[in-house]
Formats: structure tokens, sequence, C-alpha cells
């Protein structure tokens, strides 16, 4: 039977969840690394939408923000339904490694592969935007959104960047979540555009999106381009924002999102999914 408007039900997405993340666990290596690296270009490419509208000073603080996270949205579109693999969204494998489907070998593997490939493809698109010179348009007010941004991340507190990276997963995931519900593109992009606009309109850390941020900064104020924040971008800062934010990403994915809902729907339930939902997840193309 179909749920709602012909969406699946709650419990069919965590035997979807379940089951996708027994696929992921054991994707051949160079899949799973090429698969990352177009994620962590995908969110770049979301980051440098964000950063354009940022550009604009005419919006209001909350406009540019509200504006800026649905342009950001376009990342995890495109890793939802182009196909990628995505650290934050993997945090959900914990489902699997909860129900025992697949090893704690198999899920660290997985989070360590494509959490390191999403790096190359944010940082690889971080260099080519830097080539292209698209930080240079509006005057250059776009390279110092990039500075700005930059700065304030790498000058966190461990503790603010922890929660933010927290806060900002439990919203991804649902977004992956709820995309999972959907049949159509539509019904995904729906189902993304509104936690993920959240998220990064209220100033949350997602781990992959900073590695695109930071070193297109660290690159622009190198080349002199930008000098809004000149000084305040380091090595020491980037890893000091990364390490909490990807512990915050890891906590409220797998624990507030996955173990909550594996203790809902699936905890004792010894099911097997059913043939609607093993060909639904084989079939939908997503990899997030």
């Amino acid at each position: 039977m179909l749920y709602g408007f012909d969406a699946f039900s709650p419990k069919e997405i965590a035997e979807k969840v379940d089951t996708l993340g027994v696929t992921k666990a054991r994707l051949p290596l160079l899949s799973m690394v090429m698969l990352g690296i177009l994620a962590g270009a995908f969110i770049g490419l979301g980051g440098l939408y964000f950063a354009l509208v940022k550009s604009d000073a005419t919006f209001s603080f909350a406009t540019g923000q509200v504006l800026g996270g649905l342009t950001f949205s376009l990342g995890l579109l495109l890793v939802v339904v182009a196909g990628a693999e995505l650290f934050t969204g993997n945090n959900l494998l914990a489902m699997a490694w909860a129900d025992k489907k697949i090893t704690t070998g198999e899920l660290l593997k997985n989070w360590a592969v494509v959490c390191g490939a999403n790096f190359v493809g944010a940082v690889g698109l971080a260099v080519l935007v830097f080539l292209s010179g698209h930080a240079n348009l509006n005057n250059g007010a776009i390279a110092d959104v990039y500075l700005n941004i930059a700065a304030a991340k790498c000058n966190l507190p461990f503790w603010t960047a922890f929660f933010r990276g927290m806060l900002c997963n439990v919203l991804v995931c649902m977004a992956v979540w709820m995309a999972l519900a959907g049949r159509s593109v539509i019904d995904k992009a729906v189902a993304i555009v509104f936690p993920i606009s959240a998220f990064v309109a209220a100033g949350f850390e997602h781990s992959i999106a900073n590695m695109y941020f930071i070193p297109l900064a660290m690159l622009l104020q190198a080349s002199g381009e930008a000098s809004a924040a000149a000084g305040a971008i380091t090595w020491l800062g980037f890893i000091s924002n990364l390490i909490p934010v990807i512990l915050g990403n890891l906590v409220g994915g797998s624990v507030l999102v996955g173990l909550i809902y594996h203790l809902i729907y699936l905890r004792g339930a010894h099911h097997e999914p059913s043939a609607k939902n093993t060909q639904s997840g084989a079939g939908d193309g997503s990899r997030d």
C-alpha cells in the first residue's frame, strides 16, 4: 500500500536505507572513490552558487542566507539525482551496521574512503574555480565572500563547530531520508531543498562544503586577489575546523538520525526487505 501521495512510508524508507547501506559499504573501491570525488565537487558547486548570492550586498541578512541556502541545495540534488557518494549522507550507514548487515570495518572503510574522496573532489573544484577567475566577478565581491566565510570558519571555537556540524547533518540526513520517500526527481527536489536551505541559512557547518570554501579562500589569499581576511586563513585553522565539524556531522547523522530511526523501525524486526524496496533501492540511481 502506498503512503500518502504515492510516497514510501517511513518504515519503508528505513528498509531502503538499510538495504542501500549494504550496497554502499560493499561498492568496489574504484567506484567508491570516483563517486566520492564527484560528490565533493557537487557540494562545491552548491557552495559556488551560494557565494554568488552572498556577494550581493543589497540583500538583508535573512534574505541573503535563505536565498543562499536555496542555491546551495544544488549540491545535494546533484548527489542524489545524478549519483555520488557523500560522507555526510553515508553516515546513515549506521543503520545497516546496527542491524548487523555490515561490519564495523566495512562501515569505517566507507566513511574514511568517501570522506577522503570528497576532499579530493572539493579541493579539485576549488582549484578549477580559482583558475577560472570566477571570484573576480562583481568587482571582486565574490572573492571577499570566500575570504570572510573561510576566516569565520577557521576561528570557530571547537565546541561551537562541533554542535553546528551536528545540527547540520541532522538536516542533511533528514533531506536524504525524505528524498528516499519520493518516486520522481521533483519529489526528491522538494524533499531536499527545505532541510538543506535551513541548515545553510542557520549558519551550521558542513564538513565537505568547508573542504571547498577554505582551500579556495586560501588560494585567493595567497594570490593577493582578495584581502578582506588577509592572514586569517591557515592550514592549522582549516584542520581546527574540519576535526570538530566532521565529528559533529558523524554524531548528527549516524546517531541522531540513523540510530534513532533504527530503534524506531528496525530493532528486533529481523525483516527481509520487500522486493519492491529492493528494486527501488537498486534502480533509483541515488548514491547520497
